[in-house]
């Protein structure tokens, strides 16, 4: 694997180091975990975003729900559960 080099500030460098050691992990796994969890956070965010946008648009909406109700029929398709 190539290594890239990324420049930070000394501060946060201290902060990586000292979730490094805490945790008995590299550096690297540190902060591609803090990039995984910024990523996911971001997608919520958009997708909520993109919820608040289809909520307020009462056509849109009213499909939305009515999709859901035809998913919700799926669930009662005769299968009990075990």
């Amino acid at each position: 694997m190539l290594g890239r080099t990324v420049r930070i500030r000394k501060e946060t460098q201290t902060i990586l180091r000292k979730l490094a050691v805490s945790e008995g992990k590299p550096m690297q796994t540190i902060l591609a975990l803090a990039l995984e969890e910024y990523r996911r956070q971001r997608f919520l965010k958009e997708a909520n975003a993109a919820y608040a946008t289809l909520r307020n648009n009462p056509e849109a909406w009213k499909a939305e729900l009515a999709e859901r109700k035809e998913w919700d029929a799926t669930m009662a398709d005769g299968q009990e559960d075990k």
